[in-house]
């Protein structure tokens, strides 16, 4: 059966973060969820498996680990072996893992800005510093990677360097050549690197998403990669996602600081992603068209009907990053403007830190009809506010 995307579903009844968060007449185009259904075949298997009806404690299966590194070198051409696998209930709580496991209160994180706030948040979870390499941004929006200020940035103490890639909230896809100069710039100060890749799966045009670790063998032998199918698939509410550690003694240590710290995934998640990663990819194929066809649809807007928003296409990721700095918001505030007076909720650049005020996230991956309804509303807001 074909995917509609263009379906409006009703979310207001169900106990949906993002739908539930504002008062009704507010229009939620903010936390990272997409509203559309989950692909039929993850569906058709978490309903088995809950006619089954016991829901004890899950002892992973050897198919899953397979599925996941059969997806690792068809997608990516990286071949890891099984046991590189380690499941999580949560990217979040695998980075913050990673700088509990090698990093000492005191020790710093090596963190590019703007970023997630999780990220932002992270080091400070464990007594660690915030060491900051704030982007460049480009007179055409684009962010790129300020090499001075990355290594600029590493201190004696800073021992993790938490990558997010494709990046978040800016939409950037780091080339293979930034990259490899990251990752040399790491190995050469001795860091362990964490790669948050959530997004991996979300790129347009015909991008191809590189791991930082299947740049090379030493690269991969000091990295932490982690990855999920619940912003690929819709799946953020069932809490499973996965961290790749090919190399062993990496590997032991991630593990033993899980320990009574983070537990494995429930059986609904388990369920849920492995049918997502064996059967999702035709859904994946058409929910990547649509969510491109949104994602042109989105910039366009704001380029012809917010004057003095600006933005740049995402490369991949469902959230456009628009400027608004330019736009004669009272108070320099979009985030609160077009929540008072467009009714629109999208996220507050400020809490993505360093270079984020006067910005704000729009999420697009929903159907068209409700992006222009958000969009509207920002352009009235904005026309009234010029009145």
């Amino acid at each position: 059966m074909a995917d509609d995307f263009d379906r409006v579903i009703e979310r207001r009844r169900t106990e949906s973060s993002k739908w539930r968060k504002f008062e009704p007449d507010v229009l939620p185009l903010w936390v990272a969820d997409m509203d559309f259904p989950a692909p039929e075949p993850v569906i058709r298997a978490l309903r088995e498996r809950v006619e089954h009806g016991v829901f004890g404690y899950v002892l992973e299966q050897p198919e899953f680990h397979e599925v996941v590194v059969d997806r690792l070198r068809k997608r990516y051409g990286w071949h890891v072996s099984p046991e590189a696998i380690v499941l999580l209930p949560g990217v979040i709580p695998g980075f913050n893992l990673a700088c509990r496991a090698f990093a000492a209160p005191g020790d710093g994180v090596l963190i590019h800005v703007p970023a997630y706030p999780p990220i932002l948040r992270c080091p400070g979870n464990s007594g660690l510093s915030r060491d900051e390499a704030p982007l460049a941004r480009r007179p055409d929006g684009r962010y790129a990677v300020d090499w001075e200020a990355f290594e600029g940035a590493i201190t004696d103490r800073t021992r993790v360097f938490l990558l997010c890639n494709p990046q978040n909230p800016t939409g950037r896809m780091f080339a293979r050549e930034e990259l490899a100069r990251m990752a040399e710039i790491c190995l050469g100060r001795g860091l362990v690197i964490c790669a948050d890749e959530i997004h991996c799966d979300l790129a347009f045009e015909g991008r191809q998403h590189i791991p930082i670790a299947s740049l090379a063998p030493e690269v991969e032998a000091r990295t932490i990669t982690l990855m999920a199918p619940s912003k690929t698939y819709n799946l953020a509410g069932l809490k499973c996602s996965i961290a790749v550690i090919p190399e062993p003694g990496l590997r032991e240590k991630f593990v033993a600081a899980r320990v009574d710290l983070v537990q494995t995934v429930n059986v609904l998640g388990y369920t849920a992603a492995l049918a997502a990663y064996r059967d999702g990819g035709p859904w994946l194929e058409a929910v990547l068209r649509y969510l491109e066809a949104n994602r042109d649809f989105a910039v366009q807007y704001v380029r012809a009907q917010l004057p003095g928003c600006a933005v740049a296409p995402p490369e991949a990721t469902y959230l456009a990053w628009i400027d608004c700095r330019r736009a004669g918001i009272p108070g320099g505030d979009p985030y609160t403007f077009f929540l008072e007076e467009g009714r629109v909720a999208l996220n507050d650049g400020k809490t993505f830190g360093t270079g984020g005020e006067g910005f704000v996230r729009l999420n697009f991956a929903c159907p068209r009809s409700t992006l222009t309804e958000g969009l509207e509303r920002m352009r009235r807001a904005l026309e009234k506010a010029r009145a």
